[in-house]
């Protein structure tokens, strides 16, 4: 038994359970796993943190590419103060933007991480916000610093960040994986994670003073598609109670389980092919292969990684639940970024000549091209590629979400961040992609370039709306304008930028024309 255990003996006899309970001593919570020993914040001792909780058993060996077992409860206590390792990826590339220093990544990453408010009386329950992180489904976890939720949890929240399987590991489908299922599904291991997560908030957070009856999830990028596909899902009724998707959803033409769609070939198809590249014979065969073995094939074979609609999990095609009202009935509040694509590649080999922009719209848009030259033309050929894919990617999805939530009769909040995050090179990057997540958290101290005063302020505003959100469903900040919801006949938003504004009419025209790009779509891939 370590000496930093028997501290904890002499600290735990000073409180008692339920609830989080720290002055100056290590917090401690009793999960249903277990006893928790947590530690105080770095960024301020008012706020217990927890780090590399299991909400899952490990997904290894034989329950590779199956849904998520419970966790196994432990004796005695558990150190929870250091994060558990990342799912199984291949860091971004020295010289990218969204480089970071890889941390150690394993098969065992089933793990989540609580911010609470470090105090005796928790009999008032607070609000959850369960944090979906971005990176293309391949990559990223809970432990990145800027998803520090202790910012957050001084606002009365409880803060909550997960992991989820990534890449082939949480995306991966095949005939022998469906001939097992009872469900008769396959690829969607990392959604099913994401869910298993959220149960175990609902029966557990009300140890660290949080709500299980006041949830919400909110994610960007790949965290805002996982958001999406939550609030698709049928399993995950319930386990939520408002959403909140940051430059992110699926609403046009996704991944078929069995037939091949728009977006690509059927999920098994793209499976079966992967198999035969590994030279694996069965099943057996793919789960015996050592985990890195397995990635970096999967990758140099250009495996593609999204949520499948597989009749179970996502039971159809987004698009389709949602222009019927058959989605999960909750508020959202959605939004996206004004630079999307300068750190994504939009910008990068631009089309030389107005001639050359225009063969490019033909051969992306076909008979449509020249509706998109009329919104996004020629005469601004780096601003209007950078437009169309922000619009293309970004935009129509999240603006089409916020009309559709009309039909489950739940309120919508539409925002456009447009502020430049401090740097030498803000003037080109703009708003570029995930650049509000740090005023979301209120952690801009963890921008590359010094923060100014400015964005302190814009981070406090920010994260006040967001919490307000969780809180009372309505988004709100003290002095700050009213957000009011997105309607038909109000098409409300707020602008994010030096200063808030509400506004009204958001690019009508941008999304006009590519409600005619996705019907196109849609109609082409039409039984």
């Amino acid at each position: 038994m370590t000496l930093k255990v028997l501290r904890v003996f002499a600290w735990v006899a000073l409180f008692c359970v339920p609830g989080v309970q720290a002055q100056d001593a290590a917090p401690v919570v009793q999960t249903q796993q277990g006893k928790l020993i947590g530690t105080l914040s770095e960024r301020n001792a008012r706020v217990a943190e927890f780090k590399g909780i299991p909400f899952a058993a490990p997904p290894v060996g034989v329950n590779r590419w199956r849904p998520p077992q419970p966790a196994p409860g432990w004796t005695g206590e558990r150190m929870a103060d250091t994060f558990g390792p990342d799912c199984m990826q291949q860091p971004y590339p020295e010289g990218s933007f969204f480089y970071r220093p890889a941390r150690i990544s394993s098969e065992d990453c089933l793990y989540l991480n609580v911010w609470s408010a470090a105090q005796a009386d928790t009999e008032a329950r607070k609000p959850v916000m369960v944090w979906l992180h971005g990176g293309a489904l391949t990559r990223g976890s809970g432990a990145i610093d800027t998803y520090d939720g202790a910012e957050l949890a001084l606002k009365d929240v409880v803060v909550v960040t997960v992991n989820y399987r990534l890449g082939v590991f949480g995306y991966f489908a095949h005939p022998e994986l469906i001939a097992e299922s009872p469900n008769f599904s396959a690829g969607n291991y990392g959604i099913l994670d994401q869910i298993q997560a959220l149960q175990w908030v609902q029966d557990n957070i009300a140890a660290f003073g949080g709500d299980p009856d006041n949830v919400t999830i909110f994610g960007e990028s790949a965290g805002a598609w996982s958001v999406h596909f939550l609030v698709s899902s049928p399993l995950a009724a319930g386990l939520f109670h408002k959403a909140i998707a940051q430059s992110g959803a699926r609403l046009d033409t996704r991944v078929e389980l069995d037939r091949p769609t728009s977006a690509g070939p059927a999920a098994i198809s793209a499976g079966t092919r992967l198999a035969e590249h590994l030279g694996a014979q069965d099943l057996s065969a793919l789960r015996a292969l050592p985990a890195r073995e397995l990635m970096d094939s999967a990758m140099s074979a250009g495996f593609r990684t999204d949520g499948i609609v597989d009749g179970w999990v996502i039971p159809e095609q987004p698009y389709a639940l949602f222009s019927e009202g058959r989605q999960n009935p909750v508020p959202v509040m959605v939004g996206f970024n004004s630079e999307e694509g300068t750190t994504l590649g939009a910008a990068g080999n631009l089309p030389v000549s107005a001639e050359a922009y225009r063969a490019r719209l033909q051969a992306q848009y076909g008979e449509l091209a020249d509706l998109i030259e009329d919104v996004y033309p020629a005469t601004d050929i780096r601003r209007s590629v950078l437009d169309s894919f922000r619009d293309a990617t970004f935009g129509w999805n999240m603006v089409t979400w916020a009309n559709l939530n009309r039909l489950v009769d739940q309120p919508a909040y539409l925002y456009y961040f447009t502020h430049r995050p401090p740097g030498p090179a803000s003037e080109e990057l703009g708003a570029y992609h995930a650049a509000e997540i740090a005023y979301v958290f209120n952690n801009v101290h963890t921008l590359r370039n010094r923060a100014s005063a400015m964005d302190y302020r814009l981070a406090d505003i920010m994260s006040d709306y967001w919490v307000n959100f969780a809180h009372f469903g309505v988004p709100s900040a003290p002095g700050q304008p009213e957000w009011l919801p997105y309607t038909n006949s109000a098409r409300n938003y707020l602008l994010l930028d030096t200063e808030v504004s509400a506004r009204t009419d958001l690019m009508p025209e941008n999304w006009a024309v590519f409600d005619r790009v996705m019907d196109r779509r849609r109609q082409a891939v039409a039984p």
